[in-house]
């Protein structure tokens, strides 16, 4: 037996505006009834696993133990250049002159997650790491 990841749950400060921003992200539709002032808010991404945001009281005070990793379907630095204009932040750069690595960004609530670069840009036995 085994068992199979449901959602991802992210907690943050305002689930409508920060599950707006992913859904901008994944392309993925926000549950239809949620909306402003939900405190629980799903985006449903084509692939992957549900999006959870669940409101809290507290802020995020340390760096993310667990984050998402993101493959784009266009160039990496063309999805960063994108994400950036969602609202995102550059956390750490870490795209070398050769084409590989990734970049870490933070969703509006500084919540860290990486870019890898896009499928395009990857050769069968490359890997981002």
């Amino acid at each position: 037996m085994v068992s199979v990841v449901q959602n991802v749950a992210i907690d943050c400060a305002d689930a409508y505006e920060l599950a707006r921003f992913w859904s901008g992200v994944t392309g993925g539709p926000l549950d239809p009834g949620d909306g402003p002032g939900s405190r629980e808010v799903q985006v449903t991404p084509a692939q992957g696993p549900v999006l959870y945001f669940n409101q809290v009281p507290e802020p995020k005070t340390v760096k993310n133990r667990l984050h998402l990793c993101l493959r784009p379907e266009t160039s990496r630095d063309r999805e960063v250049d994108r994400l950036l204009g969602l609202g995102a932040a550059l956390v750490a750069d870490h795209r070398r002159p050769d084409g590989t690595g990734w970049a870490v960004l933070a969703d509006p609530e500084g919540n860290e997650f990486c870019v890898l670069r896009g499928e395009p840009e990857r050769e069968p036995a490359a890997a981002d790491s």
